[in-house]
C-alpha cells in the first residue's frame, strides 16, 4: 500500500523535525539557542522532502520560529512547492532555561530526568504541543509542520498515550484522524512511499 492510499479519505498532517545543527551533532542543548542547520542537516531536508513528494499532495506549511526549522522548511518548501511557511508560535522548542548550551549528558547529571529549574516543564510542552498539532490537524490537514524533537515527542506522546522514542533529525510522522475517530500516530518509512 502507498503512503496516498493509506492516507486517503483521512485528514492527516505530516510532522518533521528540523535538520541536524552541529549542537545536535556534538549532543548540546539547543532549546531556544538559534543554531543553523549544517551540511548534514540540509541534506536531511532534501531527503525528508523526497518521502513527502511521494505523499497525497501537500497543501501548506507550518514552521516553529527557530532558524533550524525555517531552514528546514524552506528547503521542503522549494521541494514540495508549498510557498513561505506559516510562522506557528506553538511549536517553539522547549525552553531549557540554564541547560541550553549544555551538553545533554552534563545536564543529566545536573538535573535528572531534565527536571530543570526555571525550565518549561515537560508537562507544559507536551500540553502546548500536542495542541497546537491537534489544532493543526483540525484546522488545517494537509499541512506539514516543521518543529523540534523535544516538542514532537511530548506531543505525540500526549496525543498517542504510549511513550516515543528519541526524534531523530527529519524524521517524518503522519497524524492522521478518520472523521471522529481518536488519532492515529505513523512513523513514515522510506519503504512506505
Amino acid at each position: 500500500m502507498t503512503l496516498s492510499q493509506h492516507l486517503s479519505g483521512r485528514r492527516s498532517i505530516a510532522i518533521v523535525r528540523h535538520g541536524e545543527t552541529d549542537w545536535n551533532l556534538a549532543r548540546r542543548i539547543q532549546g531556544r539557542t538559534e543554531v543553523p542547520l549544517n551540511a548534514t542537516g540540509r541534506e536531511q531536508a532534501r531527503t525528508a522532502a523526497r518521502l513527502l513528494a511521494a505523499g497525497p499532495g501537500w497543501s501548506g506549511l507550518s514552521s516553529s520560529p527557530m532558524l533550524r526549522a525555517i531552514e528546514t522548511a524552506e528547503i521542503l518548501s522549494g521541494a514540495l512547492g508549498l510557498g513561505d511557511p506559516y510562522i506557528d508560535h506553538a511549536l517553539w522548542e522547549r525552553d531549557f532555561g540554564p541547560a541550553e548550551g549544555l551538553l545533554v549528558a552534563e545536564a543529566e547529571r545536573r538535573w535528572p530526568g531534565l527536571d530543570i529549574p526555571g525550565a518549561e516543564t515537560l508537562d507544559a510542552l507536551a500540553e502546548r504541543a500536542a495542541a497546537g498539532l491537534l489544532r493543526t490537524l483540525e484546522e488545517a490537514p494537509g499541512t506539514v509542520v516543521v518543529a523540534h524533537g523535544a516538542l514532537i515527542r511530548s506531543g505525540l506522546t500526549r496525543i498517542g498515550g504510549a511513550p516515543l522514542p528519541r526524534i531523530l533529525n527529519c524524521e517524518v510522522w503522519i497524524l492522521s484522524r478518520d472523521g471522529g475517530s481518536a488519532p492515529r500516530l505513523a512513523r513514515l518509512e522510506p519503504a512506505a512511499v
